[in-house]
């Protein structure tokens, strides 16, 4: 044991619990805040209790104000400590991604990830970076290479910033590409999305047979609902979709693969990663 003398700042400040008392919140979520927007104590302290100090209280308390009034957690946290990272700068991540600089693309969107929330990095950073990188490729140059860099670089920062919520068996939601589809990236932000909110989900990823899927939903003690991916139509498995009715499971379907089909009656389409956030949100609630 060490014998170091503690100086007075490191006596002074709140504990965890003291903090969320005074904040009015669970300490389940001034840890997760702590966590995943950098508000409050220091991560790397092994064996020394994290204090609150009071700057982080008067920043917390305006973040939950802001919580109350409306914003979402990423947003208030954004607000609150005031952001010095500038929302959706896709040239920054596309120029990381073809200087195949991993390090510098999970940093850059991990921290957009931080300030503004799942949603918002999707649409307004990842989602323009690919455009840029697609239209690059359709000019000629061979970048394939950094599309997929990129996808992992995304995927290791949503894993990192927004970890998986808790699954209730009681609720059960299945994230799944269909058979031969291998494109799991949306369903990855979209278990994230849904992390912020508390709501957890059973992923599958890519390449799901339809007898898989039929396993799956055989295993869970009641009717699930089910989220069927496909990026291309040749994926977009109406087999799929009937294991999901067979099984009483409620099914979306999401991705440009569907576009074209006429669907089941049993299946909903979703429109776009906020709809989709929604929906899940609400029909886990119930």
């Amino acid at each position: 044991m060490s014998h170091r003398p503690i100086s007075a700042h490191e006596q002074t400040g709140f504990s965890v619990r003291a903090a969320a008392e005074r904040l009015g919140i669970p300490t389940a979520t001034l840890r997760s805040w702590n966590r995943r927007y950098g508000i409050g104590p220091a991560q790397d302290r092994p064996g020394r209790h994290r204090l609150y100090t009071e700057g982080d209280i008067a920043l917390l308390t305006r973040m939950v104000d802001l919580i109350r009034a409306g914003s979402t957690p990423a947003g208030a946290a954004a607000a609150a400590r005031g952001s010095a990272l500038s929302f959706g700068d896709a040239a920054a991540l596309v120029s990381a991604a073809f200087d195949l600089d991993t390090d510098v693309v999970c940093d850059l969107v991990e921290k957009h990830l931080r300030m503004y929330g799942v949603i918002d990095t999707w649409d307004g950073l990842c989602r323009p970076a690919f455009a840029k990188i697609v239209g690059r490729q359709l000019a000629g140059e061979g970048c394939v290479d950094v599309e997929h860099l990129l996808s992992w670089g995304i995927v290791a920062a949503l894993h990192r910033t927004v970890p998986p919520a808790t699954a209730r068996m009681s609720a059960p939601l299945i994230l799944a590409c269909t058979g031969g589809e291998t494109h799991s990236l949306p369903l990855e932000v979209l278990r994230a999305a849904l992390a912020e909110r508390e709501v957890g989900a059973r992923m599958l990823g890519p390449d799901v047979p339809t007898a898989a899927l039929a396993d799956t939903l055989a295993r869970v003690p009641v009717p699930a609902t089910v989220v069927l991916w496909s990026q291309q139509e040749a994926t977009a498995l109406t087999s799929a979709i009937r294991a999901c009715a067979d099984a009483q499971a409620m099914v979306y379907v999401g991705g440009p693969g569907w576009d074209t089909l006429i669907l089941p009656e049993s299946a909903r389409r979703l429109a776009d990663l906020t709809e989709a956030v929604e929906l899940l949100s609400a029909s886990a609630a119930r």
